[in-house]
């Protein structure tokens, strides 16, 4: 298996995470929401795997092109 960063795509604030470590997600799965200047924008996964790793923290903040969670992409 290969390891994926997801990253941020925009600054903004973590405001809700939709998986847990340890989950299988599929391409387009939203893992995380985060919140910048009052919209909300999912992170997805570009292919699927499993979740092995959060970076940040609901009210967490990030930059833009910030790696925020770590997957071991399925072959």
């Amino acid at each position: 298996m290969s390891r994926l960063e997801i990253r941020s795509e925009v600054t903004g604030n973590v405001w809700k995470i939709e998986v847990s470590v340890g989950d299988h997600v599929d391409a387009e799965d939203v893992l995380l929401i985060l919140e910048s200047m009052k919209m909300e924008i999912p992170v997805e996964v570009p292919s699927g795997g499993t979740l092995t790793e959060f970076l940040v923290a609901e009210g967490d903040a990030v930059e833009e092109d910030q790696v925020v969670a770590i997957i071991e992409v399925d072959t």
